[in-house]
């Protein structure tokens, strides 16, 4: 039976005509996937409802914060006691304090931290600092991670592999994409050229350590750890954007995950618990540079807000109980071993990318480790299994590249009626 829209249909009809799109972030509007998308109304656990009534069990968690699952009580409990004395104070609390510490004490290679409002925001400060502490210029990033809409990585490799880049967005002046070189993520060859020719003009190399926003990606044995000796040869500093890994691929992100420590870390999302929330960190003499105690400037109104602050407590608290890793690892591992399964009984081509309680699905048979290798993949396949899924109650990501996650809130009753769906709608396809 077609899925009731006519909610949705409606406000998206309104949408268009108020907001660029109809939405506020671009891949909301189910462009990748095709038809109108859906406008939810309420959630809990491990389930989402839209408008119209219909409900699906959810993987996609707010894109990633949610890694206790909607409308956790004690993350509840903690919003509200914080709102019931204030919900802005442009001043110091006490919350902001608390949640620092709970940082430093997990994340291997922080030693101070600067809360800020978004995962964007926390990019664009770490690379301004990193510009500031080595006194260079230029930036190495790698194709398909993405660091949020920051004008100088909204960029595209230039002509040729030592090349520095081009806007890959309106609006992006030329000269700041011309201090970007871009190179393929994996290819640690690559990234030894470009350090050789440019090593004493970079002021930072900046990665995903799991690459999460070309399906998921991780890194290649080696990879992390050859960055890192050659940062540190040329004296450039390594920034590991962990909006997303953080928190999520172990307690201590992928830094701890992996054993390898960049200079500055990027979080966001579940240090926030679902609230606007990011954080840039590193070594004490590298943020010793930071306004007010140094001369790279940067600030902000709503910067340790005490909602998002109280949100994140409570999560980092819940996440540190014993087990916890464990149990999302054993999901994860479970929801893999599911898609694997619907599809080979189907005859359905698939590789499943996982590193802990985050995941890709690429409709390929060939494995896929870069950004050519994603694009490979059955885009159009992707949308026909979108709609499958959503028909049986399953609500995956909107779009082919974009990362699948796990929350503590899928037990098995979620997980089983998620693996028959997935036999389902992979022999749909084929059907």
């Amino acid at each position: 039976m077609p899925l009731k829209t006519d909610r949705s249909k409606e406000l998206y009809r309104r949408a268009i005509g108020l907001l660029p799109g109809g939405v506020n972030s671009p891949v909301r509007a189910f462009r990748a996937v095709g038809g109108d998308p859906l406008f939810i109304h309420r959630a809990e656990g491990a389930h989402i409802w839209d408008v119209d009534g219909n409900a699906y069990i959810d993987y996609v968690g707010s894109w990633g914060p949610l890694i206790l699952g909607h409308r956790h009580p004690r993350v509840l409990e903690a919003v509200q006691d914080a709102l019931a004395r204030g919900t802005s104070f442009g001043a110091p609390t006490d919350l902001e304090v608390k949640l620092a510490q709970l940082i430093l004490e997990a994340v291997p290679s922080l030693e101070r931290v600067r809360m800020v409002n978004s995962g964007t925001e926390a990019t664009m400060s770490a690379i301004r600092l990193a510009r500031g502490f080595t006194g260079r210029d230029r930036v190495i990033k790698f194709e398909g991670c993405y660091h949020g809409h920051v004008d100088g990585l909204l960029v595209k490799a230039g002509s040729g592999a030592m090349t520095f880049g081009v806007p890959d967005s309106a609006g992006v002046p030329s000269a700041y994409a011309e201090l970007t070189l871009t190179l393929p993520y994996n290819d640690l060859d690559a990234l030894r050229r470009a350090m050789k020719r440019f090593g004493d003009q970079i002021a930072c190399v900046i990665l995903e350590p799991v690459a999460g926003n070309m399906g998921v990606i991780p890194p290649m044995e080696g990879f992390l750890e050859g960055i890192r000796e050659e940062t540190e040869k040329a004296g450039s500093l390594l920034i590991f954007d962990e909006v997303i890994t953080g928190f999520r691929v172990a307690y201590g992100g992928a830094q701890q995950r992996f054993g390898v420590l960049p200079d500055l870390t990027c979080l966001g999302k579940i240090i926030g618990g679902g609230l606007p929330v990011g954080a840039y960190g590193g070594r004490k003499e590298i943020m010793e540079k930071v306004a007010p105690e140094g001369g790279v400037y940067q600030a902000g109104t709503l910067s340790g807000n005490p909602l998002a602050m109280a949100s994140g407590i409570a999560t980092l608290e819940l996440l540190k109980a014993p087990g916890t890793y464990e149990s999302l690892e054993e999901k994860g591992r479970r929801l893999e071993r599911a898609l694997q399964e619907a599809a080979s009984e189907a005859g359905v081509p698939l590789q499943v990318n996982r590193v802990g309680s985050m995941m890709g699905a690429f409709f390929t048979d060939q494995p896929v480790r870069d950004l050519s290798g994603a694009r490979r993949c059955d885009i159009e396949l992707y949308s026909r299994f979108f709609w499958e899924m959503l028909q049986r109650g399953v609500y995956f990501a909107p779009s082919q590249f974009e990362a699948a996650f796990v929350s503590t809130a899928h037990g098995d009753e979620e997980l089983n009626h998620t693996a028959a769906a997935l036999k389902e709608g992979m022999r749909a396809l084929v059907s």
